[in-house]
C-alpha cells in the first residue's frame, strides 16, 4: 500500500520547530496586551466574496493564490489567505463600533494560499495579526509600529530594518496612478515582465513592488508618491516619522514599498531582513481607513500589521536561539519493583509544577543516563531496590555530574532548589 504524505507546501511541526512557534504567541501576548489588544479568533473559512470585496479583484492573491471551492449548497468559498478581512467582518457583523470609538484585535493562527512552496514561504503559513480601529491620528500609526518592532525586539532577530512609505489618500493617490501610468507607458513594454504589462492597465502603483531584476531596473527613476500626495497626507506621515524618532525607533523611508493588497491608504510599512534570502519581508502592515466602508461597514478607520510566523522563525533559529522548553527530570527504575513507587514520585513531581520524563521500563544506571542525556533533562532520578527500601531516590546533576541520595518526600523540594 502506498504511502501517505502530506500535502506539498503544508508542513508538519515536530516540538523543535512549535517551540518557536510557541515563543512568538507568549511575545505577542506579552507585548499586545499593554498596548491594549485583545485576541479574537475569527473562522478558517470565508465566503470568497469577502476576499473579492476586500483584497481587491486584480490583486495576485484572489486572481491566482487562493483555496476557493463551492459547497454542497453550490456557495463560494474561500480559505482565509489573510487575516484581516475576517477581523472587518466580525466587527462589522457584531456591531463593534457601536460599543467601542476604538477596537484593538489581535489574532494568531493559518492562513492559506496556492503558490510555490519556498524558503519561508508554506501553502499552509501562520500569521500574527494587529489591527486598530477607530482612530484616523497619525499616533495610532506611530503606536502600533512601535509595539510591533518591541514585539519582534522580544525575539532577537538581529539583523531587520522597519521600512515605510505613503500611499496617499483617496483626494491625491488617482492624480498619482496617472502620472505613475504615463511615465510606465512611455518605456519600452519589452522592459517590463508580464505581470508588470498588465498591471500598468489595472494596478499601476504594483508594478513599483514587482522583484523580477529587469523591471526594478527599468523602473528605478518611476516618479515617487512622496512627491505628490496632498498636504493632509504630508503632515500625517511626518507626525508618524516624528514620534518614531522620538521613541528611538530606526527606520528607512522605501519608495517601493506599496503592498499586496488594495486597501491600503497612507502609512505602509514592512519590517525586512537580509538573512532569509529572496522572501525578506517578515512583517508588514499599513492603514487602510476606506477598507470597513467598503465592506457594508460604517466610516472607521484603521491600521494594522501581520507577521509572518515562519520567516521569523527562521531568523530566531539562525540567531541561535533555542526555545524547545528543558524537562526538569528523567526518573528511570531500575527494578520492575521500583516501579509503582517511580510513576507515584513522577505524579508528586508534576503536582509541585516540575516537568519531566517518566521511563515506563525498566532501565540499567548506563541506559538510564544515557537517556536522561537524549532528555536534555537537568536532573536524572534513578529509583532502584536500595532506594526504594530506605525511601529516597538517587538525584544526578546533569550539568555538573554530583549524585546525591534524597528522600523522595523531599525531592520536589530538592529539585526547586
Amino acid at each position: 500500500m502506498a504511502q501517505i504524505q502530506a500535502i506539498k507546501g503544508f508542513a508538519d511541526l515536530f516540538p523543535e520547530d512549535s517551540a518557536l512557534f510557541l515563543r512568538m504567541e507568549q511575545a505577542a501576548r506579552e507585548v499586545f496586551p499593554r498596548y491594549a489588544f485583545g485576541e479574537l479568533r475569527t473562522p478558517l473559512l470565508e465566503y470568497t466574496d469577502l476576499f473579492r470585496r476586500s483584497i481587491g479583484t486584480e490583486t495576485d492573491v484572489v486572481q491566482k493564490e487562493m483555496y476557493t471551492f463551492a459547497d454542497s449548497k453550490e456557495r463560494s468559498m474561500t480559505l482565509r489567505p489573510e487575516a484581516t478581512a475576517g477581523v472587518m467582518r466580525a466587527y462589522i457583523e457584531h456591531g463593534v463600533h457601536a460599543r467601542e470609538a476604538v477596537s484593538k484585535f489581535f489574532t494568531i493562527g493559518p492562513m492559506f494560499r496556492h503558490e510555490r512552496p519556498q524558503k519561508g514561504r508554506m501553502r499552509q503559513f501562520h500569521q500574527i495579526n494587529c489591527e486598530c480601529l477607530g482612530p484616523r491620528e497619525a499616533e495610532a500609526d506611530a503606536e502600533i509600529i512601535c509595539m510591533l518592532m518591541e514585539f519582534l525586539g522580544r525575539l532577537n532577530l538581529g539583523d531587520i530594518t522597519l521600512q515605510i512609505n505613503s500611499l496617499g489618500c483617496p483626494n491625491c493617490r488617482p492624480a498619482y496612478r496617472k502620472i505613475l501610468r504615463d511615465w510606465l507607458e512611455s518605456l519600452d513594454p519589452a522592459g517590463l515582465c508580464e505581470d508588470c504589462r498588465r498591471r500598468m492597465e489595472t494596478n499601476p502603483l504594483r508594478v513599483l513592488d514587482c522583484k523580477v531584476p529587469t523591471c526594478r531596473e527599468n523602473t528605478a527613476r518611476a516618479p515617487v508618491m512622496l512627491e505628490h500626495q496632498c498636504p493632509e497626507c504630508s503632515a500625517h506621515l511626518d507626525t508618524v516619522l516624528r514620534h518614531l524618532r522620538a521613541q528611538g525607533v530606526s527606520f528607512e523611508i522605501n519608495h517601493r514599498l506599496v503592498r499586496g493588497l488594495d486597501y491600503y491608504t497612507r502609512t505602509t510599512f514592512e519590517v525586512v531582513s537580509g538573512s532569509i534570502g529572496a522572501q525578506g519581508s517578515v512583517a508588514g502592515g499599513g492603514r487602510y481607513d476606506g477598507l470597513i466602508s467598503s465592506l457594508g461597514g460604517p466610516d472607521v478607520p484603521g491600521i494594522g500589521f501581520a507577521c509572518g510566523m515562519e520567516r521569523l522563525a527562521l531568523l530566531m533559529r539562525e540567531d541561535g536561539e533555542h526555545f524547545l522548553s528543558r524537562p526538569d527530570f528523567y526518573l528511570a527504575s531500575l527494578d520492575d519493583s521500583c516501579r509503582d513507587a517511580a510513576f507515584e514520585l513522577a505524579q508528586i513531581l508534576r503536582g509541585a509544577g516540575l516537568g519531566g520524563t517518566l521511563a515506563f521500563e525498566t532501565r540499567s544506571m548506563k541506559s538510564a543516563m544515557r537517556q536522561a542525556d537524549k532528555s536534555r533533562a537537568r536532573f536524572a532520578l534513578i529509583l532502584g531496590p536500595d532506594e526504594l527500601a530506605a525511601g529516597t531516590v538517587a538525584v544526578r546533576n546533569m550539568e555538573n555530574g554530583e549524585q546525591r541520595a534524597v528522600s523522595r518526600a523531599e525531592a520536589a523540594g530538592a529539585l526547586k532548589a
